[in-house]
């Protein structure tokens, strides 16, 4: 049984803290294209190489996601935090080991496997639990909770991995591993905070009721509607910074790579800020507008921002449509927890919940490899067929989002049966 949390009526605030500061750490994951360059460089491995440690992270992330979600009821927050925050930090440790070995194999088992798996447990936990603890702000504070792992990169590209690089210069093996001891120390005591309110209960939810809601039409539309939100934005992740790097060397061929570098850094930090506050902010809105118009909006406008970034040449509006678009991905995040729970109720949230994060392992394989694909195939040319691809995908998931059943905001009894 999970444990009774502490009697004061700001206890849930607390759990809604930890839950962020989890994600947090583990939002890092979405730093990795300040990695994908010097990797590149460093060990002569190709971009659809070094973006397979990414993809495989993100794919495992999935999967693991939606196996917590159906193993806790059985065995609690706290216990599948604390495993899940475990595997994290072994992820990076394992990844240092294979960058000392020079080994890339090891790389995608130690950070794409392991520590993916580790990513999935952590995720689901702190948003489930923080939504049984609110019942009467449902996207506010998932939004919330999920807000941290989109400052996961900021925190990455603008704290921890230029005070190890400082610290350990040319050493990249030596800054994975600093990585991996400071953000799994901090996830394990974040994830030791994990458990549910009292009126919470520890059944487990029957396959024979998860898994027709899992074949269902609707089921079915919200996964393919998530997964056209993330596959866009996830492929402008995993390489934000060399798209920013190679447009500012166009402009000016003289600038070091060291001042290139610093650019692509800056714009992992400022677009994390935005991916971060979409989660929050339409989160909330969602809790007005109805989760399915927020997803109309947040797809139909970003298809207008990938089609401007196809003849986009000015690195500052370049910047400023990557933003926007990671306020939209971020959104997505914010947003279908509680259109989850609203549709299917709070008993099948974790279950189905977890089971529709695989749109996410789905799109960062998809949109990592294409996007590396494409740079290694067509050099310059290849960000305005990402652009292009991106935006029919965004148009699609908006064209699918026209048959899903509206929700009605705070009604969690409209799917029951």
């Amino acid at each position: 049984m999970p444990a009774t949390p502490h009697p004061h009526p700001g206890y849930r605030w607390l759990i809604a803290g930890m839950g962020t500061l989890l994600q947090l750490c583990l939002g890092s994951v979405y730093a990795w294209s300040y990695f994908q360059k010097p990797l590149v460089e460093a060990y002569g491995w190709r971009n659809t190489q070094v973006a397979w440690a990414f993809s495989l992270a993100i794919g495992f992330l999935g999967i693991s996601a939606a196996v917590g979600g159906v193993l806790l009821p059985k065995f609690g927050p706290r216990k599948l935090a604390t495993v899940g925050s475990l595997l994290f930090g072994s992820g990076y440790l394992l990844a240092a080991v294979a960058l000392h070995i020079k080994s890339l194999p090891l790389l995608w088992l130690g950070y794409g496997v392991v520590g993916g798996i580790g990513l999935g447990l952590g995720y689901v936990i702190p948003v489930a639990t923080a939504a049984k603890w609110f019942p009467d702000k449902k996207g506010l504070v998932t939004g919330m909770v999920v807000m941290g792992f989109g400052f996961g990169a900021l925190l990455m590209s603008k704290v921890v991995a230029p005070a190890l690089n400082t610290a350990f210069p040319n050493q990249l093996p030596s800054v994975f591993a600093g990585i991996g001891v400071i953000l799994g120390l901090t996830s394990l005591l974040a994830a030791g905070f994990m458990r549910n309110p009292p009126a919470a209960t520890a059944a487990v939810v029957g396959g024979e009721k998860a898994w027709p809601r899992l074949l269902s039409r609707q089921f079915a539309l919200m996964w393919l509607v998530f997964f056209c939100n993330i596959v866009a934005g996830i492929a402008i992740i995993s390489f934000q910074s060399p798209l920013l790097q190679d447009l500012w060397k166009n402009i000016n061929p003289l600038l070091a790579p060291a001042t290139l570098a610093t650019y692509g850094a800056t714009l992992i930090a400022v677009s994390s800020v935005f991916n971060g506050l979409g989660r929050f902010s339409w989160g909330g809105l969602s809790d007005r507008l109805g989760q399915i118009h927020t997803f109309r909006l947040m797809l139909g406008t970003q298809v207008i921002a990938f089609i401007a970034l196809m003849s986009v040449g000015n690195p500052w509006l370049f910047g400023a449509l990557i933003c926007y678009i990671l306020l939209c991905y971020g959104g997505g995040f914010g947003v279908m927890p509680s259109f989850v729970l609203n549709t299917f109720g709070p008993r099948l949230m974790p279950v189905l919940y977890g089971c529709i994060l695989t749109a996410w392992s789905a799109a960062g394989i998809v949109g990592p490899q294409v996007i590396a694909w494409l740079k290694d195939r067509y050099g310059p040319q290849a960000s305005g067929y990402a652009f292009a691809l991106g935006a029919g995908l965004l148009a699609l998931g908006f064209l699918l989002s026209l048959l899903l059943t509206v929700a009605k905001p705070g009604d969690s009894s409209s799917a029951h049966g």
